[in-house]
Parts: structure tokens; C-alpha cells; sequence
């Protein structure tokens, strides 16, 4: 989980129209789709390690990611943004709030794979998007055109139905959308970046984290070191896995447009949703299509919306009277 970079603007002087967006990079792109591409293959890394409660795994988790995104700052000569970050009003407050919802958004998408509820887990990343929408209008009073709203009702049909026809409302999926848009919300407006961000967030984990651990070898119901190599493999590598598709993200997002870098995140729930059905033989029954039918539906017409607006955003202004306005000019 990480905050979107904002694609950086067209260098002084270019003969760009407003607001251009950067160039598709060929190793920006490889970059956001490997990142994606791992968190969608990510549930068939976890299936290793089912027999092990959700928070024990989020602590390992948790653990791995502080020692690993240190080293690699270490290594990057970067652990001095760490004291920078700190320094910043607010920064501190804001890491607080997204390192309790990265936790519960960690812990539910755990809990998830580990119940075999992975197509519920996929529902949660193809809702996000309208989620992010919804917190728009709830937290930043932003206003929606009739496409938009659209999407938006059509993804309520969607989940609505899904809760009828299953029986229960689907929280694991509502839980990831809410954590994953309220934290993408939240460290939108904190001012540090990816790396760092995370590892100021781990570091205030990691006591909680280890003091759990602590406890579950104290009471005897430990797994690291108690069961196999490969459980032993899997939980300490669970850092590297974690941190890496964050940075590879970042590093992808800031060289691609950000259109691109929306139909790109589909790669994970789409991934999420084939490994749930064919790889974990979850059911995927006529009443789900059809719930997915409607949410995918509102993606679709929201995404459209928002490809067709980049475009008309990006294009020069026709008109010779005027000259074409600069990138960040008012």
C-alpha cells in the first residue's frame, strides 16, 4: 500500500500544453506492472503460510519490513529524509493514522486468503477506486458529474447485491477499500515520501509487532522456528515482499501518466480474482458474476470518464489568440 505520486511537471521552458503528462517510460511501465503484479500474485505467496494466525503474520510482517526498508535507506544513503520527515509539523500525526489502517488493511487481507475468501479479498482493490471517489465527496467536498455519480450507484447495486446473495455483508472487502482509500487519502497530505513514510510507519509498528511475537514464543505458539524452513523462509522474506512492490510503484507512477497508472492498478484484483478461482478453487458462482458484472460496469464507466478528461486536459488550446499556459501556472 502506498500514495500515489503526483506525475511530475514538464521541465521550464517546454513547449508542452498544461498539464502534460510525463512520457510513457518503457521501465516506468515494467516498474508500476511488476508492482502490481506482485500484490495481485501475493495471496498464493501467503498460501504457504495458513496454518498461522492473521496478526502473527502481520507481525512477522511488520517485523521484516522495519529491518529491511532501514537497511535498504542504508544502503540508498537515505536515513537522514527518516530525521527530515520527523522534523515536518503534522508528519508524525498523519503516520500514526496510516500505520494503524495499513495494519488492519494487512491483518483483513491475511485473514482473507487464510479463509479462503480471496474473490472477496479481489473485491475490495476493483471497489477502491470508487471508494477513493466517495471519500472525495465525504472529506474533500468535491462535486461529481453525472457519469461519475453513475459509477458510483451502479457500484452500490453491485455490493448491495453481492450482500443479498451471499448472506452477509462482504466486510473483508469493505474493510480493505476503506483502510486502503483512507490511508492513500491520508499520506496524500503528509509530506514524506514512500520509503521513508513506510519505514517511520514500521518503526511505530515494530513494538507492537515484536512484543506480540515475544508473547507467542513465551506462551509456546510460535511459529518461527517451530515448524518448517519454508514457514521459516516465507515469514522472514515477508519484508522484502512487502516493501518492494512499494518502491517499485514509486519509482513506476512518477515516470507514467496517471491515467496509465489507473488502468494499470487492475492488474492486482484481476490477478487476485484468477488465482482465487483457478489456483484456490474458490467458488465463483452466477450470483457473483453478476455482482462483479455491476462493479465492473461502474469501473468501467468511471474509468472512461477519467480517461476522457485527461485527454481533453492534455490537449494544446486551439485557439492562436492565446498563448498555451505553463505547467503549474494559474
Amino acid at each position: 500500500m502506498s500514495d500515489t505520486p503526483t506525475p511530475s511537471a514538464a521541465p521550464n521552458g517546454a513547449h508542452s500544453p498544461a498539464h502534460a503528462a510525463p512520457a510513457l517510460s518503457s521501465q516506468g511501465l515494467a516498474a508500476a506492472a511488476g508492482a502490481f503484479g506482485i500484490w495481485g500474485l501475493f495471496p498464493i505467496y501467503l498460501a504457504g503460510l495458513t496454518s498461522i494466525s492473521a496478526i502473527e503474520i502481520t507481525a512477522h510482517r511488520v517485523a521484516w519490513s522495519c529491518v529491511f526498508v532501514l537497511a535498504l535507506l542504508v544502503v540508498r544513503k537515505q536515513l537522514g529524509t527518516l530525521s527530515a520527515a520527523i522534523a515536518r509539523p503534522g508528519v508524525m500525526l498523519r503516520l500514526a493514522i496510516t500505520a494503524i489502517l495499513v495494519s488492519i488493511n494487512w491483518i483483513a487481507f491475511v485473514w482473507g486468503v487464510n479463509h479462503d475468501r480471496v474473490v472477496e479479498v479481489s473485491l475490495g482493490y476493483y471497489i477502491n477506486p470508487l471508494v477513493n471517489v466517495l471519500l472525495g465527496i465525504l472529506v474533500l467536498s468535491e462535486r461529481l458529474n453525472r457519469i461519475q455519480w453513475i459509477s458510483v450507484a451502479l457500484a452500490a447495486v453491485g455490493v448491495t447485491y453481492l450482500t443479498v446473495e451471499t448472506g452477509h455483508l462482504p466486510w473483508i472487502a469493505l474493510t480493505l477499500a476503506f483502510s486502503f482509500g483512507l490511508y492513500g487519502l491520508i499520506r496524500k497530505t503528509a509530506n514524506v515520501d514512500a520509503l521513508p513514510g513506510l519505514a517511520i510507519e514500521m518503526m511505530m509498528l515494530a513494538p507492537l509487532a515484536i512484543g506480540y511475537l515475544i508473547w507467542c514464543e513465551w506462551q509456546g505458539v510460535a511459529a518461527l522456528g517451530h515448524t518448517t524452513r519454508l514457514i521459516d523462509v516465507l515469514l522472514v522474506l515477508s519484508g522484502v515482499i512487502t516493501a518492494t512492490p512499494l518502491f517499485l510503484f514509486s519509482y513506476g507512477a512518477r515516470r507514467l501518466p496517471y491515467s496509465t497508472v489507473g488502468i494499470l492498478q487492475y492488474i492486482a484484483p484481476s490477478l487476485q480474482l484468477a488465482t482465487a478461482v483457478f489456483v484456490f478453487g474458490e467458488p465463483f458462482e452466477r450470483g457473483r458474476i453478476i455482482g462483479f458484472a455491476l462493479i465492473w460496469a461502474a469501473l468501467l464507466i468511471y474509468a472512461g470518464d477519467s480517461l476522457l478528461k485527461t485527454r481533453r486536459s492534455w490537449s494544446p488550446n486551439p485557439s492562436p489568440s492565446r498563448p498555451s499556459s505553463s505547467p503549474g501556472s494559474a
